[in-house]
């Protein structure tokens, strides 16, 4: 992936600098409860989470989420980007932000970002999106940015769906 940016964000790389943000967002009541668990509970523990998740997606597969940041603050609100799973075919567009980023259009403006990008530079035809039933705002933003529910891609332990969403290019443009 390559840094983006738009009119109001900039889509940037992860540094191991970026442990202290990302020790708060994946701590963060919405992470936790939407995505998971990851159990970062120290600097280092986060800065393990970015070599292991962000730095070696990016290595193996050219892809990967990108932090998130305001560009007249340059301050970090977020993570974005492209995630290529193992258990799904297509590129999966991920997304977290900070409660007090949410409800600005953020999550929206940074993933259309990832959809132009993913289309122009990557020639990707078709991308997924994952979300829990009960995420409503997952939800809105996924069919704002031109995504469509395509199944349930399994139940999760605690009883909740797991919803896959995909979008073509072709549908997009």
């Amino acid at each position: 992936m390559q840094p983006l940016e738009t009119t109001r964000l900039r889509l940037r790389f992860i540094t191991f600098d970026d442990a202290p943000f990302i020790l708060k967002l994946y701590n963060t009541s919405g992470f936790l409860r939407f995505v998971g668990n990851k159990r970062l509970s120290t600097e280092p523990d986060a800065e393990h989470y970015i070599e292991n998740a962000f730095l070696t997606m990016e290595r193996d597969k050219g892809v990967s989420l990108l932090v998130v940041e305001e560009k007249q603050t340059s301050t970090p609100i977020g993570v974005c980007g492209l995630i290529k799973r193992e258990v799904l075919d297509a590129y999966d567009v991920g997304y977290g932000f900070l409660p007090q980023a949410t409800g600005k259009g953020y999550g929206t403006e940074s993933v259309l970002a990832v959809i132009r990008y993913a289309e122009q530079q990557e020639h990707i035809d078709e991308l997924v999106a994952i979300t829990t039933a009960d995420n409503e705002a997952s939800k809105a933003l996924l069919n704002k940015a031109g995504f469509q529910f395509a199944k349930t891609q399994q139940v999760l332990e605690d009883g909740r769906a797991l919803l896959l969403y995909s979008l073509t290019m072709r549908q997009y443009d």
